[in-house]
């Protein structure tokens, strides 16, 4: 199944009805300009700002923009664009999804919208087709896939951990409590942050977001959790979670990152992706007893049998893999499955998984794609997840390799991987390799305080 095309997207029943609604807001809450954002392979937010009274328009016939986009306006180390080459200096269209418009509560004068990206009807090659090298389009083809040849949906949910710096220095945060306590779910920390994170629920409240629940986990670490829905909802309001908490963290003078492990010796923020499949309002997860069925068992399986490929896609920078180094800090790097059991990579829950192996830096669009494919690959083989490891016990050997180590051999391992490669397609694909490649050769032929260390008085 192809994903739908532009001429179909723009005539679809219910466009007319819900621009009329997005416009109606606009004028009842005096929308001055509106955002039409992207997110770009690296998973950075891309967009234009036009006057809201264009929205109408461009809504009918699209943004002009660049296919450049899709690799970040990057360039390699040798000055070439990162992009699907040769249609990275080429102009598509931006199609507003109507359904994501949100006023930023912020700033009411301002709103947002997220797009996807077309080629033109005049386009010599595609005409108006969807852009292979759109991440958030990828994954909406997937998931449209996925849900029609097993006729279910695939919902997740994510925990997003980062770091907030105060007076914006990147500094370890100073905590007053005994020697043998920890600042881990402390009601004292969360104080410390409780005005960050009021403000970050009241906005996110304010943009859709359903949340749950927050806590205090290590020096400066924050997670706050929304309620879990459609993969794609999720992906998209990640995004936008990501965008509030810069916003706030501006707001309080405060440096907020995402960064994967800013400290050694502390946790790093990770971003679980919890999952599950539905008909209608049945969690298909479940058997008989509650528990964790020959579905999900094969859905762990197909997650395992790809992990290895799988992690450029969830740790996708070079920082990503201090993560995994730290020995004893929950990052599990052998493809293991048990019942709550935090070591294992894919922690089962009742009649949910949580795949453990994701950071906080991690594109969701590009996470969730390479799940869906390997959830996919499970229950088609109908693949065995192995034995279960359990805590306290002699462990059985692992039939799953160990994951990459260093971004590097992830790279050369998603290349391995065929299931994930044909998931994501040729461009997508290229334009995700050359983007990490360029910053992984950029890492190698750093110079760092680490080689200082180590080699400054190397020969005595």
């Amino acid at each position: 199944m192809s994903a739908i095309g532009l001429e179909e997207t723009l005539n679809a029943a219910s466009r007319d009805a819900a621009l009329g609604e997005v416009m109606a807001q606009i004028r009842e809450r005096d929308v001055r300009h509106v955002y039409l954002q992207y997110v770009s392979v690296q998973g950075r937010v891309m967009g234009k700002l036009i006057p809201s009274r264009h929205l109408d328009r461009i809504a009918a016939r699209g943004m002009p923009w660049t296919f450049l986009s899709a690799g970040g306006f990057a360039q390699s180390r040798h000055g070439m664009p990162i992009g699907p080459s040769p249609e990275a200096l080429v102009e598509g269209l931006l199609i507003p999804d109507l359904s994501t418009f949100q006023v930023l509560p912020w700033d009411t004068d301002m709103a947002r919208v997220f797009c996807d990206h077309y080629h033109r009807p005049d386009d010599e090659t595609r005409p108006g087709a969807p852009v292979l090298g759109d991440s958030r389009l990828n994954l909406r083809r997937l998931l449209s896939e996925f849900e029609a040849d097993f006729d279910c949906e695939v919902r997740s949910g994510c925990e997003p951990e980062m770091s907030w710096f105060p007076d914006g220095e990147i500094a370890m945060p100073q905590i007053s409590l005994p020697p043998n306590s920890g600042p881990s779910y402390h009601v004292g920390t969360l104080e410390t942050m409780r005005s960050v994170i009021k403000q970050v629920t009241r906005y996110g409240q304010a943009m859709g977001l359903d949340m749950i629940q927050a806590d205090y986990e290590d020096p400066g670490q924050i997670e706050m959790n929304f309620a879990f829905g459609a993969a794609l909802a999720t992906a998209d309001r990640l995004t936008t979670y990501r965008q509030i908490c810069i916003q706030v963290a501006k707001e309080f003078g405060m440096l907020a990152t995402f960064m994967p492990k800013p400290f050694s010796g502390v946790m790093a923020n990770g971003c679980h992706h919890h999952l599950s499949l539905w008909r209608d309002d049945q969690c298909l997860y479940e058997g008989s007893d509650g528990k964790l069925n020959e579905l999900g068992r094969r859905s762990t399986a197909g997650i395992l049998t790809h992990a290895r490929g799988m992690t450029a896609l969830v740790a996708p920078t070079v920082n990503s893999y201090a993560r995994y180094w730290d020995v004893g800090m929950f990052a599990p790097s052998l493809p293991t499955w048990g019942l709550e059991n935090r070591q294992c990579m894919v922690r089962v829950l009742g009649t949910r998984l949580e795949y453990r192996a994701p950071d906080a830096a991690c594109n969701p669009y590009l996470s969730h794609a390479a799940i869906v494919a390997a959830m996919r690959h499970g229950l088609e083989a109908e693949l065995s997840p192995g034995p279960e490891f359990v805590a306290d016990r002699p462990q059985p050997e692992c039939p799953f390799d160990p994951i990459p180590r260093t971004l590097g051999e992830a790279l050369e391992a998603l290349r391995a991987d065929r299931v994930l490669c044909d998931a994501l397609g040729p461009e997508l694909l290229e334009t995700f390799l050359d983007a990490k490649t360029d910053e992984w050769h950029r890492a190698c032929g750093a110079v760092t305080d680490f080689d200082r260390a180590m080699y400054l008085n190397y020969i005595p």
